[in-house]
């Protein structure tokens, strides 16, 4: 189960949104304020933070340039009224991972958090091997049989997602958001545009396969044989 800490003073509001975060099936521990956050997290695991920035006691900033001070790596995501890009830009500063502005969309927020927990999986398996085949996080690289191709980011990044989720299929809105960011101008064919390079360069390769599903997206299997 995925533990989420939810810290929001307005009771309404976080009852709401712990509601339909535990409808997707996540755990949601509350704090009404930043002070009840750190105990919270001094004394439970916790997988992602969503934090309201203006709060009693211990405002989201604050929150989290400490728990980022303390070396806790897990997701951040800043909620909050205030829409400026200087706002914004301290959020970022303090160690956010995303920001989204009030009133929140229910739907919006699965989302950024889907996105964020699937990044946080890929940053924190720093090599994936399928087969013979290994896939280095920090350089890049795909590896097999001695030979070894160095691949572009959005390229790497796609690949090691879908191959870390074998079998499971991924829209290509949700590899559009993960990869390139739920905030991305750029357009849905990207993806397909980068699964044909993929295919390309690993149509030899035995371990693994990329598959189309016709008005969905794609999805990885990893043979048999492996």
């Amino acid at each position: 189960m995925i533990t989420i800490l939810l810290v929001e003073d307005d009771r309404h509001l976080r009852k709401l949104m712990a509601y339909h975060l535990e409808r997707e099936g996540y755990t949601v521990l509350m704090a009404s304020n930043g002070l009840e956050a750190l105990d919270v997290i001094e004394t439970t695991h916790v997988d992602l933070m969503i934090s309201d920035v203006m709060m009693p006691e211990k405002d989201g900033f604050t929150l989290t340039r400490e728990v980022r001070g303390a070396s806790s790596e897990f997701p951040i995501l800043l909620v909050t009224a205030r829409e400026r890009l200087d706002d914004k830009k301290q959020g970022f500063s303090a160690g956010a991972d995303d920001y989204m502005v009030k009133p929140v969309e229910m739907e919006e927020m699965i989302l950024r958090v889907e996105a964020l927990l699937r990044r946080s999986k890929v940053q924190t398996d720093r090599k994936l091997v399928v087969g013979s085949t290994v896939l280095d996080y920090d350089t890049l690289r795909v590896e097999r049989s001695g030979e070894s191709v160095e691949l572009p980011k959005k390229e790497f990044y796609l690949l090691f997602k879908l191959l870390s989720y074998p079998k499971q299929i991924f829209t290509r809105q949700q590899l559009m958001d993960d990869i390139w960011g739920i905030d991305s101008i750029a357009e849905e064919r990207t993806v397909d545009v980068h699964i044909k390079r993929l295919r390309e360069k690993f149509e030899k390769n035995e371990d693994f396969s990329i598959i189309t599903i016709r008005g969905l997206g794609y999805k990885a299997e990893r043979n048999e044989t492996i």
